[in-house]
């Protein structure tokens, strides 16, 4: 068996289309075709079940998917650590960080972090935490920071930072005159959210079906500086972290009389390599004061 066929395997079985699979593969379709089939004959198994132009996984191709996956992890992650080995002072880190984090402590992590590792360059993926949680598992970051949901076991979580998720409203808004409020108090409010990949509108929508409320979602966004807007003009109501809503004297944050609260952590895959890069992130990350005035 040849890595190469093992890769347009598992290409075809994510993609259930060799067509979709050659051109991800940046080969012609009957080359596919051919290294799946010899593939077939020398482990003298199917692997597909063909109906026309559609093909689902035998039992034993099954099988080979999970064991394939995993032995070209290793593979990547090998090459990986070569690499490192190879030129220690080279380091590429590939952070994921949601928008919230993002505009908190991401200004005060990156200029820190660039004084002390000047040679490291951070490509920075901005996302929500579940879309995040998805590219570590892909091996498509090294590490994030993030709200941490529940984690699959394959993630590791080295907490950081617990924040309170704060109701902001105009204060126009007559029930900005209050300092706490009940969640149910909110029920007639419409509402500005993140969009479905983020953890805290997960939260806020937990919260709702608690109190069975439904919730008049307005307008969602993934851009904190479109919610933070529409806020101060009285759109609706948002859910934000204290500090964003700190200066901003259009905006009046009210605690909720239950808090909720985002668990923020560092989190990367355990199941691969993880360059001598991203762990010098990791521990200047964990060695920084992540609570209190970061500015």
């Amino acid at each position: 068996m040849e890595l190469r066929q093992l890769r347009y395997f598992l290409a075809v079985s994510r993609l259930g289309s060799v067509t979709r699979a050659a051109e991800q593969c940046h080969i012609a379709q009957p080359a596919i075709s051919v290294a799946i089939r010899n593939l077939e004959e020398e482990l003298g198994v199917q692997l597909f079940e063909r109906y026309h132009k559609r093909i689902s996984l035998t039992p034993a191709g099954a099988v080979l998917l999970r064991r394939g996956e995993d032995i070209l992890n290793r593979v990547d992650s090998a090459i990986k650590e070569m690499e490192d080995f190879a030129d220690l002072r080279r380091g590429v880190i590939r952070v994921g960080i949601t928008p919230m984090l993002g505009a908190v402590i991401f200004p005060y992590v990156l200029s820190k972090f660039r004084a002390d590792h000047p040679a490291l360059e951070l490509i920075v993926v901005e996302e929500g935490a579940l879309t995040i949680e998805s590219l570590l598992e892909q091996g498509e970051l090294d590490v994030a920071l993030m709200f941490v949901p529940e984690t699959p076991p394959e993630l590791a979580v080295s907490p950081i930072l617990r924040s309170e998720i704060h109701v902001c409203m105009s204060p126009d808004n007559p029930l900005s005159e209050r300092e706490r409020i009940a969640f149910p108090k909110l029920k007639d409010e419409p509402f500005i959210l993140f969009k479905e990949n983020f953890l805290s509108r997960r939260l806020v929508l937990q919260e709702c079906a608690r109190h069975q409320m439904t919730p008049n979602i307005v307008f969602s966004s993934n851009q904190i500086a479109t919610i933070i807007s529409l806020i101060e003009r009285g759109v609706g109501i948002g859910f934000l972290l204290e500090h964003l809503a700190q200066g901003k004297p259009r905006i009046k944050a009210l605690r909720l009389a239950r808090p909720l609260y985002l668990e923020a952590g560092l989190v990367w895959n355990k199941s691969r390599y993880l360059s001598q890069s991203a762990q010098a992130f990791i521990d200047a990350i964990r060695s920084y004061p992540l609570k209190g005035d970061m500015a």
